[in-house]
């Protein structure tokens, strides 16, 4: 079993690292993120490349990059993972893992795409317990996370830049998933129990841009 992990560089591939590091000891061999080639940042996170690597680096798992086009049409997506998952599977990769919660539109995309590839999909997070739950489990268990981007339809643009915290948690409005499953936000994580030493990071500026808030974040100097 050879696993190739989903990575956006936010707390949900994050700890789906952590899972499958106990039910499959050794079995995670490396990780997966698009970038935006424009701005050579993660895409949707909007996460500095150089801190990608960094997370990549502290993890201990050599990381793949898929360059995206900007913009970017889905024939051109499919066709660029198409390509990364043929290689994958010519390096002996047997499984993609992927950090979704519980949106059956995303999981059957997944499934879809890899079906006939020889990369069988793994679902180490899906429904395993309520949100709300897991969001505390991660803060109890020591993952820190800055929210990167924020969806300002469905959440305060203020909450941008904030820590991933009990805090942070208990400020979120009762309508909002606490994992931000449903688009809410997103987030980086620089350090947890998935980490050999944190990323240490600084919070910069806030912009706005294409309907989204985005928080810049920084190698601390």
């Amino acid at each position: 079993m050879k696993i190739v992990l989903s990575w956006s560089s936010g707390k949900d591939s994050a700890w789906a690292l952590h899972v499958l590091r106990q039910l499959y000891p050794g079995a995670v061999a490396a990780l997966l993120t698009t970038v935006n080639e424009a701005f050579d940042r993660v895409a949707m996170h909007s996460v500095r490349r150089s801190l990608l690597e960094a997370q990549a680096a502290a993890v201990g798992l050599p990381l793949h990059v898929i360059p995206l086009p900007w913009p970017c049409s889905n024939e051109d997506y499919e066709q660029r993972m198409g390509s990364a998952v043929h290689t994958l599977v010519a390096d002996g990769f047997t499984h993609a893992a992927f950090g979704d919660l519980f949106l059956e539109d995303v999981r059957r995309y997944r499934e879809d795409r890899l079906t006939g590839t020889g990369l069988t999909p793994l679902f180490p997070l899906w429904k395993t317990k309520p949100t709300d739950q897991l969001a505390q489990e991660m803060v109890d268990a020591g993952v820190r996370a800055y929210l990167t981007c924020v969806d300002p339809r469905k959440l305060d643009p203020s909450f941008a830049g904030r820590a991933f915290d009990a805090t942070l948690l208990a400020d979120l409005p009762a309508g909002a998933d606490r994992c931000g499953e449903n688009g809410e936000f997103h987030s980086f994580v620089w350090d947890g129990p998935m980490f050999g030493a944190p990323v240490p990071v600084v919070v910069g500026q806030t912009v706005t841009r294409e309907g989204f808030v985005f928080c810049d974040l920084d190698a601390a100097r």
